[in-house]
């Protein structure tokens, strides 16, 4: 890319990021009623962007009714002052999803595809010509952690963040943790950050019922 994006800036020298799920924001993200909506924040507690699904009407209400998890969606994810930064389109898939990635200038930046396998979850982090920049690992005993791989080492995680069993399992607050350990390319960070609200989507959705 010529230029680097203001994306690729605010995430170049984060350590751990913590996507938060949340319910209600000032006016400048009211366009975002009814969606799931996010904030991201970084080390020093500054938030770096607030994410939330696109759309409306009829055909938005049905297919999240009908389709839940499975639906297709845009999400932006844009600064404070509400201009966006970053563009993720999940086609409809039956099987297999898929998240195309694209800063706020439309550039494509890559995409997050999940694979098959038998006893793990697995994502390809995939730049923009397809190539593989890094996988993501979901071990079969520890369900809410995915692993960041590039080479066979582990350079990060994404982590399910629980305040307590009970009180998780019955709000519709939901909290991951980014951290880079060793994943210093901020093109690849980027696209890890997608992948969060992909694997969201993907295999925390239906539990809360689809809903916010």
């Amino acid at each position: 890319m010529p230029v680097e994006s203001q994306a690729l800036t605010l995430l170049r020298d984060e350590h751990t990021l913590r996507v938060r799920q949340v319910k209600e924001w000032g006016e400048i993200l009211t366009g975002f009623e009814g969606r799931n909506r996010y904030e991201v924040v970084g080390d020093d507690g500054r938030t770096l962007f607030f994410a939330g699904e696109v759309g409306s009407g009829l055909g938005l209400f049905l297919l999240r009714g009908f389709l839940k998890a499975k639906r297709p969606f845009t999400m932006e994810l844009k600064s404070g002052r509400g201009e966006t930064l970053l563009r993720l389109r999940r086609p409809w898939r039956f099987w297999l999803s898929r998240l195309e990635v694209e800063d706020g200038e439309g550039r494509h930046l890559g995409a997050i595809q999940q694979r098959f396998r038998f006893f793990t979850r697995a994502y390809d982090v995939l730049g923009p010509n397809d190539e593989a920049l890094a996988h993501l690992s979901g071990p079969f005993f520890r369900p809410w952690t995915f692993n960041v791989e590039q080479q066979g080492r582990e350079v990060g995680t994404i982590a399910k963040k629980w305040s307590g069993f009970g009180k998780e399992l019955f709000t519709d607050a939901d909290n991951f943790g980014v951290r880079f350990d060793g994943l210093h390319d901020p093109h690849v960070r980027t696209l890890v950050v997608a992948a969060t609200f992909l694997i969201d989507f993907v295999h925390f959705e239906d539990r809360r019922g689809g809903n916010d």
